[in-house]
């Protein structure tokens, strides 16, 4: 992975009258417009992975607070030393460019982000700087960025840079008006040593050109690039896993915070909304000579670690890099999956409707550790990754890391009643359609046709619609709006034995689990899986929710997602574990997951539980403790510490009710709890470390009797039913209505008997 491209922000800032050499002249302006633009400009370049030091930042914002004058000159002070140009727009609209007093250094096969400065007499508002040079690199149309190798062979010499304006949020792609403002700019360098370049600056309105600048000279400096080979050593001593380099997540930042390679200029197996980068035993970064402090790790079992690394001034360099593994579910036999990821759409970037291919998706998995990813192709990118569909396993897959290419409907006619996982696939396209908008307009015919070739089947990001706001209670009997993208119409399809899963870890998880304990009380057993919704809900990484599935050999995708269907995993945030969960020795997911009680009575329940937490909360762990459950991050193991200790509580929950608990250490280490609970009537029985963690249920059955746990939760369903046709009957075809009417009521039916024959509240 040698040659990624750093990048570094450049600010051209405007010019006025006169000014000494390299200095920019100041401009006299209102103190709130400009403070409130340099302090998008600050965030701006903390986004790129180039923030100004504390102390500037902060002097910012004491400067925001100054007097008038003061504060302007304070501001220009700040950032006018980090501007490589000034331009100066006249009252006539003419363009006049000057260096500024920011050196012009480069570095090889790198992006350099300087501080940029606008001085618009003309006050000329919504229309796009850009920026070009003579000295600028042809490029390919796929590459966004990569040089065409056979474009500049006639001037090789000549031609050695790439140049940008970077317009993204927080900042505005126009020029706002205003007399001052500042803009950003983007170098990159090919070639090392001393460099003389040209740099223009125009004024666009879409493609017409509304003024023209004059290129600017620049006598640049490129610093060569070390490359630095990183040595990944596992936990066990091993640099490979089943028999390929181990991969690991790394982050690199320099002594000023700024992140390497920049994310702004990233190109795929790299993504630009990542501070991360994946690299495998054996491959290279590039990095200019300095100190670093690197942070590693190898998805949520690792422990996260920091190292500080120097980088010579030379052109090879090794740094050897250990992981620490605190938990090994895989080991054991259990497997962990994420079911729902993406490779294109939503954060991804270059072409979103196209995204990246398996090859860059893959790496994401071995980085993470995830021994299964599914990834899903949907409605914005489905013409184009619907081909990586096979109906098996990926190639790039090995023995312990598994992909395979299934589907999310989703962008389809269908999505109002709820965004569903299709995975186990055979064949990727409904019956009789050939274009996205033959689907059908509800979800109860998709479930059907993937069930009968072998699928295995569920919601995706079940909280959403089902909305109840930030409360704790659980279950709670709040009939949510019914009007989201969730595990809606599930309420519907769980009475026609159509769904096999709803998901959780990837929305509110009270809105998750509360329409599946209503259910569950209900005498239903569809099972709960965990996922990320990876880029969309969660852009960090794959993995931050997961399921980890209980196999008795090897791992297998189809007897992984048999798992998931049977309710043989646990959901976790990957930072706790409910492992080996058994009730009166039979383990969730084993026979039916039924136990069989003559008559009311005890059962023992045992498992082996692991969660980790640092030894105190910081300020960034008590923000999310302290952030409502509606907000993100909606599970973690932060929000089950107890106080200011390392404690977590182990729940054992009875028809949606905890009734034991016991505290357990988050040191990482695998504990045993065992609990005796007391069961009068046919009950479900699980257990969860509350909002981090939660296995499958468990079915006690008294005296064969199904379950009926409580009339309120039948009362919820039937209500629900009625909300979600009042939502979703108007989005379905005509064609389609009277047989989704005729769905609907059969669930009103079921629901109405299991209340007819439930006693208990």
């Amino acid at each position: 992975m040698s040659g990624h491209r750093l990048s570094i922000v450049v600010v051209v800032l405007a010019l006025a009258n006169s000014a000494s050499a390299g200095e920019l002249p100041r401009v006299k302006v209102e103190r709130q417009p400009l403070a409130a633009q340099a302090r998008r400009v600050s965030e701006a370049l903390t986004l790129l992975g180039e923030p100004l030091p504390d102390a500037d930042r902060r002097a910012l914002l004491d400067a925001a607070k100054a007097k008038e004058n003061k504060a302007v000159e304070a501001i220009q002070t700040i950032l006018d030393k980090r501007c490589l140009a000034g331009v100066h727009i006249s009252a006539d609209k003419k363009l006049e460019t000057r260096a500024g007093p920011a050196k012009p250094r480069l570095a090889e096969q790198g992006w350099r982000v300087f501080l940029v400065k606008v001085h618009n007499e003309s006050t000329l508002a919504q229309v796009e700087m850009t920026v070009s040079s003579p000295n600028a690199l042809p490029l390919t149309k796929k590459s966004s960025g990569k040089p065409d190798p056979k474009s500049d062979a006639s001037e090789p010499g000549k031609r050695f840079l790439d140049v940008m304006m970077f317009n993204g949020q927080p900042l505005v792609r126009d020029l706002s008006g205003l007399e001052l403002e500042y803009r950003i700019v983007q170098i990159y360098c090919r070639d090392a040593g001393r460099k003389p370049a040209g740099l223009q600056f125009d004024l666009r309105d879409g493609k017409k050109l509304v003024a023209a600048g004059q290129p600017q000279r620049f006598d640049f400096e490129a610093a060569p690039a070390v490359q630095v080979r990183l040595r990944l050593i596992d936990d066990d001593g091993q640099t490979k896993c089943g028999g390929q380099p181990i991969m690991a997540a790394f982050t690199f930042r320099d002594s000023l915070g700024r992140v390497y390679p920049s994310p702004s200029r990233r190109l795929a197996p790299d993504f630009n909304f990542h501070y991360q980068i994946y690299r495998a035993d054996g491959e290279s970064i590039a990095l200019q000579p300095g100190k670093y402090s690197v942070t590693f790790a190898r998805g949520p079992e690792y422990r996260t670690l920091q190292k500080t690394i120097t980088v010579p001034a030379k052109a090879n360099h090794t740094e050897e890099f250990r992981l620490q593994r605190w938990v090994h579910p895989a080991a054991k036999g259990w497997y962990s999956g994420d079911h729902h990821i993406h490779a294109a759409g939503c954060a991804h970037y270059e072409v979103p409707t196209q995204g990246v291919t398996p090859k860059d998706m893959m790496r994401h998995v071995l980085g993470e550790d995830l021994n299964v990813g599914c990834c899903l192709s949907w409605g914005p990118c489905w013409y184009y990754q619907k081909g990586f569909f096979e109906g098996k396993v990926h190639s790039l897959s090995t023995p312990d890391h598994l992909l395979r290419y299934d589907v999310e409907v989703s962008g389809f006619p269908s999505s109002h009643c709820g965004h569903i996982c299709l995975l186990r696939l055979r064949e990727q396209d409904y019956p009789g359609t050939k274009l996205i908008g033959d689907w059908p307009s509800w979800d109860l015919p998709i479930f059907k046709w993937a069930k009968a070739q072998g699928g295995v089947v569920g919601f995706a990001h079940s909280g959403w619609g089902l909305d109840v706001g930030p409360v704790k209670e659980l279950p709670n009997y709040i009939v949510p709006p019914m009007s989201g993208i969730g595990a809606n119409e599930y309420i519907v399809d769980v009475t026609h034995d159509a769904c096999d899963f709803i998901s959780t870890v990837d929305t509110p998880s009270v809105w998750e689990l509360n329409i599946w304990y209503h259910t569950l009380n209900c005498g239903y057993r569809t099972r709960i899986s965990g996922e990320t919704d990876f880029p969309c809900i969660y852009g960090e990484r794959v993995g931050l929710g997961r399921s980890y599935v209980h196999l008795d050999g090897k791992l297998d995708f189809d007897a992984w997602t048999e798992g998931i269907k049977r309710g043989r995993c646990y959901v976790s945030d990957g930072k706790s574990h409910l492992m080996d969960f058994t009730v009166n020795g039979l383990g969730v997911g084993q026979k039916k997951s039924e136990v069989k009680l003559a008559k009311a009575g005890t059962v023992e329940i045992k498992a082996k539980v692991a969660a980790l937490l640092e030894p105190k909360p910081t300020p960034e762990t008590e923000k999310i403790r302290k952030t409502p459950l509606n907000k993100k991050p909606y599970w973690d193991i932060e929000r089950a510490r107890i106080d200011d200790t390392r404690k977590v509580p182990v729940e054992v929950v009875v028809n949606g009710q905890p009734v034991a608990r016991k505290e357990i250490v988050a040191d990482g280490s695998e504990q045993e709890v065992t609990f005796r609970v007391p069961i009068q009537a046919s009950s479900w029985v699980a257990l969860r470390i509350f909002p981090s963690s939660h296995t499958n249920p468990v079915f006690v059955l008294v005296g064969d009797k199904p379950i009926r746990a409580s009339k309120r939760s039948a009362e919820w369903c039937l209500k629900a039913v009625d909300q979600c046709w009042r939502q979703k009957k108007r989005a379905i075809r005509k064609s389609e209505l009277a047989e989704a009417e005729k769905a609907y009521d059969h669930a009103r039916a079921a629901y109405k008997k299991i209340l007819a024959e439930t006693t208990a509240d």
